[in-house]
């Protein structure tokens, strides 16, 4: 078998074996492969395509060239949740608890953030003292004691997918959607998890925009994963306005708090307690969606969420302390309000727009090499259909370093939008794929 042959197959149309793929992903990540052969087929995947069967038989090769969790020691199901990204997506910081509390165990490993989206490994590192980077024996641990983990990728979980990745990033390929899905899914999949839950985002502050694009790209990664033998369920979520009304991430660690405590925005409430329901009965521990729903509203209504958060923040070197006094959190020197000019109602609000303002504050990485600082952001004060009135704070931007402030605002100006009447409401979930 040679790589070049396997390329002129693909790039003819063909569709790959098992062991075709397998032979050149081992041989990739060996470096028995050289990038350029590898850039080669990326760019035939780009423009050919994979059928179902490749892209699964692309997922499990890329995902054991690494290490592949087993949880045996834990009696109870293992769900976890991954979202594809947007403006004040903070869901599992919510869920998750909420999810264990109900008896769910979730080994969440995360990712950071990049460009206008947060991370949610950022956000937790925003917590003094919390350690994302737990080695497996103690992320074991940590899970057998709590039912929940909350780590970033190991250089053992699909090492393949880091390289191919950085190679796609640097070869026009990024866009490819069985390359996307055999990412994500490849890392999800080695996590040791029985099921699944994906919220795919769409609309303006989404990875994929499209509503169409992001529908195929969670078809793609159900498919995926039941041809895993997992059980996967998608939500695709709307992203035309930020999730919650922070965006930044100790911001966004009080706001989670807050939603736990039952006072938070309710569209976050909304989707995170849909979410959590969903990953129980994926779990098995209800018999029915509406059951699980009923576990999830009592484990937040009852505060056990909040005590499972604060346990987890304890047990992995955060102080548990931030749970009641948010001063303990990264806090910005001053705070800038951009006010109404005008009187109206929110018709749009620029999403993508919002998310790169709130980068340039220094929230977000503008490469993976950026520093991020916790204690900075936005908070939005009006959300689609809000009333408002001149003077009025639309928003309020939490500053430390004031360079890139007068872009910020440059961009933040030209988002929200205002006019006559309110828009027609647009479902928070568009969609389900179950």
């Amino acid at each position: 078998m040679r790589a070049v042959d396997i390329i002129l197959k693909k790039r003819g149309g063909g569709e790959l074996s098992r062991e075709e793929i397998s032979f050149f992903i081992d041989g990739y990540t060996r470096s028995d492969i050289p990038d350029y052969q590898a850039s080669a087929l990326a760019m035939a995947v780009f423009f050919r395509g994979m059928t179902p069967a490749e892209t699964v038989a692309l997922t499990e090769s890329m995902m054991r060239t690494g290490s592949v969790l087993e949880f045996p020691e834990l009696p109870g199901p293992k769900v976890d949740k991954h979202s594809t990204g947007g403006v004040g997506d903070k869901t599992s910081l919510v869920l998750a608890p909420l999810a264990a509390a109900c008896g769910v165990y979730v080994p969440m490993i995360s990712g950071r953030g990049l460009g206008h989206t947060g991370g949610t490994l950022d956000k937790l590192e925003s917590i003094p003292g919390f350690n994302v980077r737990l080695s497996l024996p103690e992320f074991r641990a940590v899970l057998q004691k709590a039912k929940l983990g909350l780590i970033g990728q190991t250089p053992e979980i699909a090492p393949a997918d880091r390289k191919l990745y950085a190679l796609r990033d640097v070869t026009g390929t990024v866009e490819s959607l069985p390359l996307i899905a055999a990412s994500i899914m490849s890392k999800k999949m080695a996590e040791g998890i029985d099921a699944l839950i994906l919220d795919v985002k769409t609309g303006d502050g989404a990875f994929m925009q499209a509503f169409e694009d992001s529908r195929a790209l969670a078809q793609a990664m159900v498919d995926i994963g039941r041809g895993m033998g997992k059980k996967v369920a998608a939500l695709i979520t709307d992203m035309d306005q930020p999730l919650g009304r922070a965006a930044g991430n100790s911001l966004e660690v009080v706001e989670s708090l807050e939603t736990l405590k039952q006072r938070g925005p309710k569209d976050l409430e909304s989707l995170s307690l849909e979410l959590a329901a969903r990953m129980v009965q994926l779990g098995g521990l209800a018999s029915t969606l509406e059951a699980a729903r009923g576990q999830v509203r009592d484990a937040l209504a009852s505060g056990a969420g909040l005590r499972k958060l604060q346990e987890i923040i304890e047990l992995q070197g955060g102080d548990p302390r931030v749970c009641d006094d948010y001063s303990l959190l990264p806090r910005a020197r001053e705070t800038v309000d951009l006010k109404a000019e005008v009187d109206g109602r929110v018709t749009r609000i620029g999403c993508r727009a919002a998310g790169q303002a709130a980068m340039l504050l220094g929230a977000g990485r503008e490469t993976v090499d950026s520093r991020i600082d916790p204690a900075v952001g936005i908070v939005f004060h009006k959300k689609v259909g809000d009333l408002v009135i001149p003077g009025e704070p639309l928003l309020t931007l939490h500053v430390n370093d004031r360079s890139r402030l007068d872009e910020a605002l440059a961009l933040l100006r030209g988002t929200i939008h205002l006019g006559p009447e309110s828009p027609p409401a647009m479902p928070l979930v568009r969609a389900v794929l179950d």
